[in-house]
């Protein structure tokens, strides 16, 4: 359950931060709240997460997925563009991600 916990806890955040630029600065009410009631969401998931997983690890996929996601939303719904540096960033940040599952011994396997 803590792997779904965690998904939730990214998939909340993500929407969250998402909402942060549509509330023009705290300007509009209902993308304010999506935005609250997101970052509420993502951290009481990620609590829930945290019963059995390691902060550290917790937090590495957290931050690193939601880093790529909102990049991805970025570029669908804000038409932001990605230089290469920033690809490579970010597949670097997804292959530390990969090895910590694969290899690390803070992970239950």
């Amino acid at each position: 359950m803590s792997y779904f916990y965690l998904a939730l806890a990214i998939i909340a955040e993500v929407i969250a931060t998402s909402s942060l630029r549509a509330t023009e600065e705290f300007t509009k009410p209902i993308p304010t709240l999506i935005m609250v009631v997101g970052y509420g969401f993502a951290f009481y998931f990620m609590t829930l997460a945290l019963r059995t997983l390691p902060l550290g690890f917790t937090y590495a996929v957290w931050s690193g997925l939601g880093i790529v996601l909102i990049s991805v939303i970025g570029i669908v719904m804000y038409d932001e563009r990605l230089d290469l540096p920033a690809v490579i960033g970010m597949g670097m940040i997804i292959a530390g991600v990969v090895i910590i599952q694969m290899f690390s011994k803070i992970v239950k396997h």
